[in-house]
């Protein structure tokens, strides 16, 4: 997904990417090779559109924000619009001087970026803004000497400059401001190459054929470009919350966004474009194909802004300051119906002894807000956030429901009034304990597999069902179980492997039903096998149509609830930040961006639902980096704690169970393998191998 999520975004992208194609600028930035100062003929082009100029105050054509401005941007880099695009803008928001912004939105004036010495597009604009120390310098490009440099981007000049002239004009920037702008909107360029990429490998590989068929019917490329979604969403969060965060945010906040940025979006840039290369094969290593052009623009953004080993090491030390990145929603009004009503009764139960709050909030539908009435409110996005808020603000925590956030509204939505009435209530209320019997030895993220069998037992009035499940979680302490049986072969459906299956609630209780522990390599016994030899399910305890199981356990793993994560970021990045303490350890600060990032793609998912919008690709990434983020930075702790993990203290055997534990976060739910196949094809509409 892009940067922008509203409907406007979407067609002020599209109408500057059509742009970008009619004014030729990739036959610019080829010709630019042979003749640089070509380069400075765009500022004009820049102007009528105004471009440069979309955030700058009214008087010169502006009034939008800087996250329209990155919009903006994201689309210019992935057209690959060429010259000092990037420079001009960031040196129009910081200097406050009418001359240069009505210059910058006329066209006539354009600016290189000067930084410790080395400028980028000087050698293309009609100013230089130099800074040197904390101090700014404008100066007209006649008037300092620019050394030409190697760029190894050729839609972009590179020189350097030894010396200020007296013509040098002292100008007052915010340098934190000044950076966490240039990180932003250079993060906004970054993400544009990202995307570029990404979908010029995933069109490549549905057409290019090897061995009798499209290449992306393989899996290792598959594979291969799931994992450049994987980062390119990455860049574009990142790059999102850098531009939202810089107009309006405390400094504090505004820095730790632009850090995560720095230290995610120039590497990924990079890396999307490497990886498209190895996808196109060959044809990405002819300077004919464009795609050495965005992996030059690449190279250029991280070496002038600097990668992750530049920002790490300080989001590391900002961290260590108890900083973490908040969002806030603004609901632009639609919050109001619903806020009062909702704070009322989060005070009211607040004020509940702790063993009377569940059954109030049961009551009053505030448990599973997003359940239809009786058992929620049928509440929208909207509500379901808005009674979020108020129940954090009162201090009242929902009791985990478990695998019954699960079953409860399959029942609720595939069910009959009687199963409704029967197992919602107590569900809700904590009666009931659920377990989920559906993966099996032979059958775990491929459910179409599943051999256990259900009987007609006409005499009983019910299925007699046999089979073996397996990774069964809470099948101990589970009241009943959601369960998959077949009760016809894929044969005599036609053929097909879903069809047959039906969805059942079993009774842990019942006859027949043996449980035993797995003890997993933590050395607990969380998962279970159980073993059904024959086991009675009354007619009543069917749900839905018999053979219409498939659609309804998918409806059972698909089910999730709108609602945002706190700032916290997860034990062991926790962990991590306070044993480096503020030393500024990299490999700490990579851990706070990627687990940072997580949030913020649950963030775009939450704020799409508020627009209307189905679930992006952010939906379907988070999972993978959610993964990585745990079971990186639960290594991390261990490796941080040195000789000390093995002390045996308190720290050091959570840290190691943590570590341990989470090695199963890539199986469990669908392997992180199985899940980027389902990404490539469902989400990037490559074949099936």
């Amino acid at each position: 997904m892009p940067i922008g999520i509203s409907a406007e975004h979407d067609e002020l992208a599209g109408s500057l990417r059509k742009w970008a194609e009619s004014a030729g600028a990739i036959e610019s930035v080829r010709a630019a090779e042979e003749d640089p100062g070509l380069l400075g003929s765009w500022a004009g082009r820049y102007a009528e559109m105004g471009l440069a100029s979309i955030a700058l105050p009214a008087p010169y054509g502006g009034e939008g924000t800087v996250l329209d401005q990155a919009v903006a941007l994201e689309a210019a880099a992935g057209a690959l619009v060429p010259g000092p695009l990037l420079s001009t803008t960031v040196a129009g928001l910081l200097v406050d001087d009418a001359e240069l912004r009505s210059g910058i939105a006329e066209g006539s004036v354009s600016v290189g970026l000067g930084l410790d010495g080395v400028v980028l597009d000087g050698a293309a604009a009609t100013h230089v803004l130099l800074a040197r120390a904390g101090d700014f310098h404008l100066v007209a490009r006649d008037d300092v000497d620019v050394v030409p440099a190697a760029s190894p981007d050729p839609s972009r000049t590179i020189g350097t400059v030894t010396g200020l002239p007296s013509s040098a004009r002292q100008v007052t920037v915010d340098e934190e401001l000044g950076q966490d702008l240039a990180l932003a909107l250079a993060a906004a360029e970054a993400s544009g190459v990202a995307r570029w990429c990404v979908g010029t490998a995933v069109d490549y590989a549905g057409v290019r054929e090897q061995f009798g068929q499209k290449i992306g019917a393989f899996q290792a490329i598959k594979h291969l470009c799931a994992q450049m979604l994987e980062t390119s969403e990455a860049v574009t969060a990142a790059a999102w919350d850098a531009a939202l965060a810089v107009e309006g945010e405390d400094p504090a906040q505004r820095r730790l966004a632009a850090l995560v940025a720095a230290t995610t979006c120039f590497d990924g840039a990079v890396s999307t474009a490497k990886d498209c290369i190895q996808v196109l094969g060959g044809i990405g290593f002819t300077f004919e194909h464009d795609a050495h052009l965005y992996l030059r623009r690449a190279l250029l953004l991280r070496s002038f802004f600097g990668g992750s080993r530049v920002w790490a090491g300080e989001l590391a030390r900002h961290a260590a300051t108890g900083v973490r990145r908040s969002s806030v929603i603004d609901f632009q009004g639609r919050d109001e119906e619903y806020r009062s009503p909702a704070r009322e009764q989060a005070e009211r139960i607040a004020r509940l002894p702790d063993p009377d709050r569940r059954t109030a909030l049961a009551d009053t539908g505030l448990l599973a807000p997003h359940w239809a009435a009786p058992y929620g409110l049928g509440a929208d996005a909207v509500q379901q956030l808005v009674i979020d808020e108020e129940l954090a603000r009162a201090g009242v925590e929902r009791p985990d429901l478990k695998i019954g956030a699960w079953a409860a509204p399959t029942i609720l939505q595939h069910g009959n009034d009687a199963q409704r009435d029967r197992f919602l209530g107590p569900t809700l209320h904590g009666e009931i304990v659920w377990c989920q019997l559906f993966s099996e030895p032979g059958a775990g993220s491929d459910l179409a597999s599943l051999r256990t069998k259900a009987v007609r037992d006409d005499a009983a009035g019910g299925w007699r069902l046999t089979g073996q499940k397996v990774w069964t979680s809470l099948a101990q302490q589970a009241d009943w179980g959601i369960c998959l049986a077949r009760t016809a072969e894929p044969a005599e459906s036609g053929g097909r492997p879903h069809a047959g299956i039906t969805y059942f609630l079993v009774d842990m209780r019942s006859p027949g039903i043996e449980i035993r522990p797995l003890r997993e390599l933590t050395g607990e016994a969380m998962f279970n096998e159980v073993f059904l030899d024959d086991v009675l399910v009354p007619d009543d305890c069917v749900v839905g149509e018999v053979g219409g199981g498939w659609k309804l356990a998918v409806t059972t793993l698909a089910n999730e609830r709108v609602a945002m994560a706190g700032s916290r970021l997860g034990d062991s990045v926790e962990r991590a930040v306070d044993l480096a303490g503020g030393d500024g350890d990299a490999a700490v600060g990579s851990a706070v961006a990627l687990a940072t990032v997580v949030k913020l793609l649950g963030v775009r998912s939450t704020l799409r639902s508020l627009a209307g919008q189905g679930p992006g690709a952010e939906s379907s990434v988070a999972k993978l980096l959610g993964v990585r983020s745990r079971q990186d930075s639960a290594e991390l702790v261990v490796e941080l704690l040195g000789r000390r993990a093995l002390s045996g203290d308190d720290l050091s055997v959570a840290a190691t169970h943590e570590l341990l534990l989470t090695r199963c976060l890539s199986i469990a739910g669908g392997t992180t393998q199985v899940l980027r196949n389902v990404v490539g094809e469902r989400v990037l509409g490559l074949p099936r191998g």
